[in-house]
């Protein structure tokens, strides 16, 4: 199968599919662009077939898994447009001028980030909001997680919480994730940030500390996600990334809008002593200023 024929695939085999599968495969066809942004629990949902026939269907079609079907959906449709825009334009050889076409640039990446913000805001759930508060707030230690992309939101919350509170914690690393878990105690909290909340890091983690029960904070685009089924409180951001946008600014700018509501929650739970913190912290800070 080359990257470009997956929708071609479908069609070829629908008829070999079982009836849930051709349930799958009409959506996808009639939804191409759209389920590539979908997790396997979304589509399965859309389809009303279980999460385990998505995942036969992908098998079916020759394709590794769901991450690698949806990868084939985003390559496919990338040469569809791209092939669409050539023959529509076969003269698009005179480029508009620069400055038109950076201030184009410009608007439509401005545009995506104001979007993802827009999505959060329609999305984020207020009352959870305020659950996930109160727990940091009265916490005894908190440790921010992630993983790729995402290691780099855990450690931008530990930098923005360390203002206010030395109990909060950036552990990077995988393994040394769970042994600190392993040593952690219920009046303790983690702060996971996965756009997809499929990762097997996250996994791991829930394995570990749902036992023990360590409550679980997850930021998160899939609320229904494996690890979004399984983690205590799920902070659902905005922004649609494909498989081809891993790690992509409008998706870092949703969930860096949910880590900002989030502080601002947890500092409204004790402004004087939120106050009181972050006049030493400046304190100190000032000797680094010239």
């Amino acid at each position: 199968m080359t990257t470009q024929d997956i929708f071609e695939t479908i069609s070829s085999q629908y008829f070999q599919l079982t009836n849930s599968e051709k349930k799958v495969a009409d959506y996808v066809l009639s939804h191409r662009i759209d389920a590539q942004y979908m997790s396997i629990s979304e589509l399965a949902e859309e389809c009303e077939v279980a999460d385990a026939t998505i995942s036969r269907f992908c098998r079916r079609l020759g394709v590794g898994g769901y991450n690698a079907f949806k990868l084939e959906l985003a390559k496919a449709s990338m040469a569809a447009r791209t092939s669409n825009t050539a023959v529509a334009s076969p003269s698009m050889v005179s480029l508009p001028e620069d400055n038109t076409a950076f201030d184009v640039m410009c608007r439509r990446r401005f545009q995506e980030n104001v979007s993802a913000l827009e999505q959060t805001m329609k999305l984020i759930n207020g009352e959870q909001l305020r659950q996930a508060a109160e727990l940091l707030h009265s916490a005894r230690r908190v440790i921010c997680m992630g993983q790729g992309s995402s290691m780099v939101l855990a450690e931008e919350a530990w930098t923005l919480f360390s203002t206010i509170s030395s109990k909060f914690v950036f552990i990077s690393d995988s393994h040394f994730q769970l042994n600190s878990i392993a040593l952690m105690s219920k009046e303790d909290v983690v702060l996971f940030f996965s756009y997809s909340g499929s990762t097997r890091e996250l996994q791991d983690v829930l394995a570990v500390s749902r036992p023990m029960g360590i409550k679980v904070i997850l930021v998160s685009r899939f609320p229904k996600s494996p690890g979004g089924q399984l983690a205590d409180l799920v902070l659902q951001c905005g922004s649609n990334e494909g498989p081809l946008q891993v790690g992509s600014v409008s998706a870092r700018m949703a969930q860096l809008f949910v880590l900002d509501l989030l502080f601002t929650e947890v500092c409204d739970l004790d402004p004087e002593g939120v106050i009181e913190s972050q006049e030493r912290v400046a304190e100190a800070a000032s000797l680094k200023h010239l």
